[in-house]
């Protein structure tokens, strides 16, 4: 799982064009909404984008994203328990 959570630090930096973030500045635990790495609703829906088309996860409840997208960590046990790609 160590692979994975790497893996989405490295679509995160690059989907979101996270210019000024490097992988080591992203903890597994850190928040990745508000005060952590700062995204917003528009970095949710790309992530949301992504976890369809790289991993064959379609969120249909808003509700949903908003638990997996707590952190590294909690969003690659989703993936690792949900993937289809």
């Amino acid at each position: 799982m160590e692979d994975l959570k790497l893996e989405l630090k490295h679509k995160i930096i690059e989907n979101l064009n996270l210019e000024d973030v490097e992988v080591s500045d992203i903890g597994n635990n850190d928040a990745l909404f508000g005060d952590g790495l700062g995204l917003d609703s528009i970095d949710a829906l790309e992530l949301i984008v992504m976890l369809d088309k790289d991993y064959g996860i379609k969120l249909t409840d808003p509700k949903q994203g908003k638990k997996i997208f707590q952190s590294i960590d909690v969003m690659a046990k989703f993936i690792t328990e949900n993937r289809t790609k």
